[in-house]
């Protein structure tokens, strides 16, 4: 058996402590101490409005993507939430990711949803 690289993190809730003490703190350090040679933080739902109105989430995504953590949010959610432009501006691939987390899933792929 290989051993799995690839980590996603399917980030759905605007608990704004949940955020900050543990979807940034462990994507963060899982890059820092090679913990996971790729992360993949995945916006959705409620998180959507979150980073768009909420600067100090910002500044967390943004440090994220310096780190190498791919960030990438739901376009579905982020359209109907009307905070597209807000996510695209700081930098977040935003698109329709139903088919994606379905692959994720079916492949076995590691994911940890929060």
């Amino acid at each position: 058996m290989s051993e799995k690289k690839h980590l996603y993190i399917l980030w759905t809730t605007d608990n704004v402590i949940t955020a900050e003490k543990m979807v940034f703190m462990y994507a963060m350090n899982s890059m820092k101490f090679g913990w996971w040679e790729q992360v993949t933080l995945v916006i959705w739902g409620a998180t959507a409005k979150l980073v768009s109105e909420n600067i100090d989430m910002q500044s967390l995504v943004k440090g994220a993507m310096e780190r190498g953590i791919y960030v990438t949010a739901c376009k579905a959610c982020a359209d109907e939430l009307g905070v597209t432009a807000s996510l695209e501006a700081l930098g977040v691939d935003v698109q329709y990711l139903g088919i994606a987390l379905t692959h994720v899933l079916k492949s076995d792929e590691v994911l940890l949803t929060i």
